[in-house]
């Protein structure tokens, strides 16, 4: 109920803002009001039980059942598997996706690690009910490449079992002669925006309570329910220290913290956000400089091939934003800590190339890339691989997303189990399988439990993602994905990251910091064995030196072979560019 009697230090009365107070809402100072990406990049999950087409009506009747039954605004998995009617294990999975996209560091659930951990915490009911309301979100349809031309040397090869696809496989689709790419990030975001635009008024009836008002006002919103908010958006420039939503607004902003600020009718908190999603959009619109936006701007400018030869390196980042990597074929790339400005990065479109990001994250996505080799430092949110092709990854992650993705190999330290969404094919997961001097430094820095590793327990939802804009062949919407099969121990190896490679500050890691299942130590200690084996009998085997020369060809036959057949190669391009 609203108090009558109270008045604001900034004017708004504490019943109804007036006409006055309206004046003053518009006349506050506007900031910029971009999205959080990470809702709609890591966030979406391809649950159809979890996707409402009919607005607030379902979400309303939704959260009067979920406040019903619990008394702290937080509801365990079990409670959610029951009231929405799915499986206990996607029940587990939604709550696991929403905190690695929660936009309160502070909150529980985040720092929570074992499924016993997350059921004890819960989730809070006004994060779920926004976090489902985007459920409905599609993302935006990929672009065409300007200069599919410029382009066709470095995108992936056709795949030997292309032909037995339907030829409206997502994958297919995005692999197709219009040479499809990631939108530039100024696109999703004013895409981002658009939806929230047309959907604010709905998810901001769902955070607020009814009240006792004059007229026709009937909902109001509590400064603690505008903070959910904060899931979705912030005001301010990206890069700069984040303060509570609220002491953005001219609603809630220096509030006597003894006493709970008065809630404001929700039509003005709705007035008061368009307008800065207005704004925001047409700046946006105005254009973003290639500095500001990352590689691909808003007018969409791409790497061509005379950006990446085999001595070059495409890097793009700013606070606004993530790091993007785009372009690297046939080549090394390296990057520190120190060379990233945010904790952001996206891996875009590398073909035959060696890319190693020894920082720590929280996000990570890779996409389009094929034929390359990408080792990721330690990543405390979500790591997202998307239409990949024969590219081997190793990371130590919180969790990961695997999408759209053909005969590639996951070398795996990840605290959470391997989603596998959509259309993949021939996919492999192992065990982490390298180091490097300051990698259990950074996975302490993001949260990442080396005694945690659910590698071999991947989750396989349906093939098609109805998040993505994309048209999908009819009739296959409930058709489950391939999983990945485990890699045979025998052909486990450690991926050796060159000493020089790594940071000036010396760090304490001199070993892998995940403990390797029994199958694949003794296969790593046969093979060290047998590597010492082999040394010992070179040296005391006397040969002539026409024989010593035959025995040397053959060696190095032998391991030209093997370099080739397991990838290896790639590592050697960056002895190249030394």
């Amino acid at each position: 109920m609203y108090r009558s009697t109270r008045r604001r230090n900034d004017g708004f009365p504490g019943r109804r803002a007036t006409a006055g107070a309206t004046t003053s809402i518009h006349s506050h100072r506007c900031l910029p009001s971009p999205p959080r990406r990470e809702p709609f990049e890591h966030g979406l999950l391809p649950i159809p039980k979890l996707i409402f087409t009919d607005g607030t009506q379902t979400l309303s009747l939704l959260k009067a059942t979920l406040l019903s039954s619990s008394s702290n605004y937080r509801v365990s998995s079990e409670t959610l598997a029951r009231v929405l009617q799915i499986p206990i294990e996607h029940s587990r999975i939604l709550i696991e996706t929403l905190s690695s996209v929660l936009h309160d560091d502070s909150d529980p659930l985040v720092k929570a690690r074992t499924s016993k951990e997350i059921e004890e915490i819960g989730v809070n009911v006004f994060d779920l009910l926004v976090f489902l309301y985007i459920q409905s979100y599609k993302r935006l349809l990929p672009k065409g490449h300007k200069d599919s031309a410029a382009v066709a040397d470095v995108w992936p090869s056709t795949s030997a079992f292309d032909g037995f696809l339907s030829a409206l496989s997502p994958l297919q689709l995005v692999r197709s002669n219009s040479r499809r790419s990631m939108p530039s990030q100024a696109d999703e975001e004013a895409h981002q925006l658009s939806y929230l635009q047309k959907h604010l008024g709905n998810i901001l009836s769902l955070l607020a309570d009814s009240a006792e008002a004059d007229g026709d006002e009937s909902l109001a919103l509590s400064m603690d329910k505008f903070e959910h908010l904060g899931f979705l958006i912030y005001f301010g420039e990206r890069g700069s220290e984040r303060i509570p939503l609220s002491q953005n607004t001219p609603f809630f902003a220096n509030s006597d913290p003894d006493m709970p600020a008065v809630p404001v009718p929700a039509s003005h908190v709705l007035d008061w956000l368009l307008q800065h999603i207005s704004s925001t959009l047409e700046h946006l619109a105005d254009g973003v400089s290639p500095k500001e936006n990352g590689p691909s701007s808003s007018s969409d400018q791409d790497v061509t091939m005379a950006d990446v030869g085999t001595s070059s390196v495409k890097l793009s980042s700013s606070t606004r934003g993530p790091s993007f990597i785009e372009g690297i074929s046939k080549s090394s790339y390296v990057k520190q800590a120190s060379d990233l400005k945010g904790t952001s990065v996206k891996v875009v479109n590398c073909h035959e190339s060696v890319i190693y990001i020894l920082a720590p994250l929280r996000y990570a996505t890779v996409y389009g890339c094929s034929d390359a080799t990408i080792v990721l430092g330690a990543v405390g949110k979500a790591v997202r691989v998307e239409h990949c092709e024969r590219v081997h990854l190793i990371t130590a992650a919180r969790r990961i997303c695997i999408v759209n993705c053909r005969e590639c190999l996951f070398f795996l330290g990840v605290n959470q189990q391997p989603l596998m969404v959509g259309d993949n094919h021939k996919l492999q997961v192992a065990p982490f399988n390298t180091f490097y001097s300051q990698l259990e430094e950074h996975m302490n820095q993001v949260g990442v439990d080396p005694n945690i590793n659910r590698w071999d327990e991947p989750v396989a939802l349906g093939v098609v993602d109805p998040h993505d804009s994309l048209s999908h062949p009819a009739g296959v919407s409930d058709v489950q994905t391939e999983s990945a099969t485990r890699l045979d121990p025998d052909q486990y190896t450690n991926f050796v990251i060159p000493n020089w490679l790594g940071s000036d500050q010396a760090g304490s890691t001199t070993d892998n910091p995940f403990p390797l299942p029994d199958a694949y130590l003794a296969s790593q200690q046969k093979n060290h064995k047998n590597l010492v084996e082999v040394k010992q009998i070179l040296r005391e085997t006397q040969l002539e030196e026409s024989r010593k020369r035959e025995l040397s060809t053959a060696l190095h036959a032998c391991f030209k072979d093997w370099l080739y057949a397991s990838g290896n190669i790639r590592q050697l391009y960056c002895l190249q560019g030394e």
